[in-house]
C-alpha cells in the first residue's frame, strides 16, 4: 500500500497558515478544523514548517502566556519530516515512530499534494489486516 491509496480516500487537503500568522490563530484553526497540525507555508505549496499541537503545549511549558503574542514561525518546526506519494505505507510509519511524529505532508515534485497522520496510517493497517482474515477466513472456508 502507498501514500498515494491514502491520499485517494482522504483526500489532498493541507490546512496551511503563513508563518507570519499569530499563534492564536493556529490554535483557533486547528480547533475549527478539527486537526492536530498546520503546515506553515508563505505560498501553499512549499513547506518552510509544521506547527503541531506537541508544538504548541513545549511552547506553553517554555514561555507560559507569552506564547499568545508569538507567531507561527516562532514555534514551527523546521526540520519537517515528509514523504511522497509512491512511498510504502510501511515506510513512513517506521519514519514516524522513528522521529516521533503524528503528520507527514506529502510532496510531489517538491510541492505540497497532501498529508498523511499516524490516525490514516493506522487506519490503513487496519483495513489491510481486515482483508487479510478475510482472505485467509474464505479460504479455509473453501478447503473445508
Amino acid at each position: 500500500m502507498k501514500v498515494a491509496d491514502i491520499l485517494k480516500s482522504k483526500g489532498a487537503s493541507v490546512v496551511t497558515m503563513r508563518p507570519e500568522s499569530p499563534i492564536t490563530s493556529v490554535i483557533q484553526r486547528l480547533r475549527l478544523e478539527r486537526i492536530g497540525a498546520v503546515v506553515i507555508s508563505s505560498d501553499g505549496e512549499t513547506i518552510q514548517g509544521i506547527v503541531s499541537e506537541r508544538d504548541i503545549v513545549y511552547a506553553l511549558g517554555e514561555r507560559g502566556a507569552e506564547l499568545l503574542t508569538l507567531r507561527a514561525s516562532d514555534i514551527m518546526s523546521r526540520d519537517v519530516v515528509t514523504c511522497a506519494p509512491d512511498d510504502q505505507i510501511r515506510q513512513v510509519m517506521a519514519r514516524m515512530t522513528h522521529r516521533r511524529v503524528r503528520h507527514v505532508p506529502v510532496l510531489e515534485s517538491g510541492r505540497l499534494a497532501g498529508i498523511v497522520s499516524i490516525g490514516d496510517v493506522v487506519k490503513n493497517r487496519l483495513e489491510e489486516v481486515e482483508m487479510e482474515a478475510t482472505v485467509l477466513r474464505d479460504a479455509y472456508m473453501a478447503v473445508r
